[in-house]
């Protein structure tokens, strides 16, 4: 058995960025920036007021100063006459700030009667005038690569990006096998189950960028297993759920050899998780997950999440594992590196008391992985701890 990050290293190898392609920004949120998006005008591209109030001649506000309203500035429309000194021109937030003028009183900072304007004794000394160029300038980039948010979407609108180059979703191929397996909303007949696990990891691959495809369950036979491998060709990374085991009915292992799949590793010294496989099937990735409902998922977060990352250009690493503080007194560990079910609250993390990989209820239940190092020698509450979030 291999260690988990030596599982990782070979399927980063089987894994590289698959290009990228231009979408409206419309359909760019949660997509990957595959290059820097360049902003073609400067943000605010005017001097722009912040404020309520009366654009006036800094030199000239002073308490009890008088001034003569000579017109108004509103947002996308602009005053366009000259400013005298004594002049002051109604200005309302986001409008250009007038020519001549370099400060905005606030109006709650003035007294009006008709056309005529008095600052009150208690002056807002700021400004409030926003320069141009103040956000961002033309020719500032946002860089990719870069998962892209709301706020970078509003970010690459207000640059008048109006479409970005994005890395191609990668096509992943789901196969689900064993005859147990019915799809959600059928009747199992009394010695089958629901394939639950196609579903999750479905959610969770496009969750992260992927574009998946669930193909038909294959059954425990050669010619089933081969007609689910040449449906899944042309994808990117095929995803087996089941039958990698050594068992007499799990044939995946054997099936994908006399396709051509090259096999990087079998088995990984981890819990839920051990008889994964991996390799290349043409140009594919090929990996091979068990078929305990959590061990595949559990495999889905640590091994096809950061693959994925790899495929979308964001670089070759493990999820980011962050700290928290063990909730209660801890056994010695076993000899495999153990992800746990946890619930993390308020920086306190939680083993949930039932870790058998075929517990949904309790993944669902869960916001982390624990992880408890292969021999971790026995813990005490308050000790640090790594984890994934869920």
């Amino acid at each position: 058995m291999i260690t988990v990050d030596q599982a990782l290293d070979h399927l980063f190898s089987l894994v590289g960025p698959l290009g990228s392609e231009t979408v409206p920004l419309t359909d760019a949120a949660g997509r990957v920036l595959a290059n820097d998006a360049v902003a073609t005008r400067d943000q605010p591209p005017f001097a722009a007021s912040s404020m309520d109030g009366y654009a006036v001649q800094n030199a000239e506000a002073q308490p009890g100063a008088r001034f003569t309203v000579i017109g108004e500035a509103a947002a996308g429309h602009r005053f366009d006459g000259p400013m005298a000194p004594g002049h002051a021109v109604r200005i309302f937030t986001g409008a250009p700030v007038p020519e001549g003028a370099d400060r905005v009183v606030i109006q709650e900072d003035v007294t009006r009667d008709g056309d005529q304007i008095t600052l009150n004794d208690n002056l807002d000394g700021k400004p409030y005038i926003r320069p141009s160029g103040s956000d961002f300038k033309t020719g500032d980039c946002l860089k990719g690569p870069r998962l892209l948010s709301a706020s970078d979407i509003a970010l690459l609108a207000s640059m008048n990006v109006a479409q970005v180059q994005v890395a191609r979703m990668p096509d992943v191929a789901l196969i689900s096998t064993g005859d147990e397996l019915v799809w959600p909303g059928e009747t199992p007949g009394p010695d089958q189950i629901i394939a639950s696990n196609t579903f999750g990891l479905k959610a969770l691959l496009d969750q992260h960028g992927a574009r998946t495809r669930i193909l038909p369950i294959a059954r425990d036979t050669r010619p089933a297993l081969e007609s689910a491998f040449e449906l899944a060709r042309g994808a990117d990374l095929v995803v087996t759920i089941g039958g990698a085991s050594v068992g007499d009915h799990d044939l995946v292992g054997d099936v994908a050899a006399d396709l051509g799949v090259e096999r990087a590793f079998y088995k990984v010294k981890m819990r839920p998780g051990k008889p994964l496989m991996a390799g290349r099937f043409g140009s594919a990735a090929m990996v091979g997950l068990p078929g305990n409902p959590v061990s595949a998922m559990v495999c889905g977060h640590v091994f096809l999440r950061p693959m994925l990352r790899v495929m979308q250009g964001l670089g070759a690493a493990p999820l980011s594992r962050l700290t928290a503080r063990l909730g209660h007194d801890m056994p010695q560990g076993g000899p495999r590196e153990h992800y746990m079910r946890a619930i993390v609250k308020d920086g306190i993390i939680t083993p949930e008391p039932r870790q058998d990989s075929a517990l949904l209820s309790v993944l669902a239940d869960a916001n982390a992985l624990m992880i408890r190092p292969a021999d971790d020698p026995a813990r005490k509450a308050g000790d640090a701890v790594h984890y994934l979030s869920l």
